[in-house]
């Protein structure tokens, strides 16, 4: 990445100039010092205690990206949604692992994003912004590389990249509109279970029904905070769980997955600024159940 001072900067110390104008964290400036990352002023090696000058040319070497041991390419169809030098925006399909773990160490997302990146000759790893449940369907946002990661990032713990999920919970809601404040836990007795605990992470969920019938509502779900499992454990709580969900009571008669999906995306990008917006309607699975309603 390169960059010149402009005059407004003078005087500026580096470090504020990259952490505060080119939003690098001070996480990732540490890991340009200590990872054999590099930092230029006019073409020389530097520290970020240096002031600035107007006009002075900064450049900024990444180290290069490991990959982890599961991160295999695998030459798996992406549905990619929009992608240019720095961010991959993807339509998920259900039924298939966001990135590897000890039970998917192969056949993921990632795998197939790595062998999409081996196409391009990118040296990249994969780092997942908003990541999806295996069974969850719809928009997902990763960084291509370390930089952009670092800045969306930072985006996403201020709540300023939104998304909206669709969801079939069973039943019908006492209100139209309404929303679901309850702190989260993990389940001490699972790995993977979450539950409703005092002691738990704040979370809250907004939501509006779309559509009521004899299976079930169709809603509109946003989330003010991002915990694991959140929509699924937080309706499941107060006896209305999706459709599908055998994790947390859900009937799977009608739908084979957690009936979930990831809507709409909507993000700055993390260089130019410019405010981007995805929309992806309902996979067939779910279609079909709201059509039967």
């Amino acid at each position: 990445m390169k960059w010149e001072v402009e005059e407004a900067y003078h005087k500026w110390l580096l470090r504020d100039y990259l952490n505060k104008v080119k939003k690098i964290s001070r996480r990732t400036l540490r890991v340009l010092k200590y990872d054999q990352g590099q930092i230029l002023v006019n073409d020389e090696l530097t520290s970020v205690n240096r002031t600035l000058e107007s006009g002075d040319c900064i450049q900024i070497i990444f180290p290069k990206e490991n990959r982890g041991s599961f991160l295999e390419p695998e030459d798996i169809p992406l549905n990619i949604i929009f992608e240019d030098d720095d961010v991959l925006v993807l339509n998920k399909e259900p039924d298939i692992a966001t990135i590897p773990s000890h039970h998917h160490q192969k056949g993921t997302l990632a795998n197939g994003v790595i062998a999409h990146y081996d196409k391009q000759q990118l040296p990249y790893t994969i780092h997942v912004v908003t990541r999806l449940d295996r069974d969850t369907s719809g928009l997902l946002l990763i960084a291509k590389h370390r930089y952009s990661h670092s800045i969306l990032s930072e985006e996403q713990k201020l709540g300023k990249i939104n998304r909206l999920y669709e969801a079939i919970i069973s039943g019908k809601l006492k209100n139209d509109s309404d929303s679901i404040e309850l702190p989260i836990a993990r389940n001490p007795n699972s790995i993977v279970e979450r539950i409703v605990a005092q002691h738990g992470q704040h979370a809250v969920t907004h939501y509006k029904v779309e559509k009521e019938g004899h299976i079930g509502s169709l809603l509109e779900i946003r989330l003010e905070t991002g915990r694991t499992h959140q929509i699924r454990v937080h309706f499941a709580y107060i006896g209305h769980p999706l459709l599908g969900d055998d994790l947390y009571g859900g009937d799977h008669h009608i739908m084979k997955r957690q009936a979930l999906h990831c809507k709409s995306l909507a993000f700055h990008h993390p260089l130019t600024g410019e405010r981007l917006e995805f929309q992806i309607e309902l996979p067939e699975d779910m279609k079909k159940v709201v059509k039967f309603m």
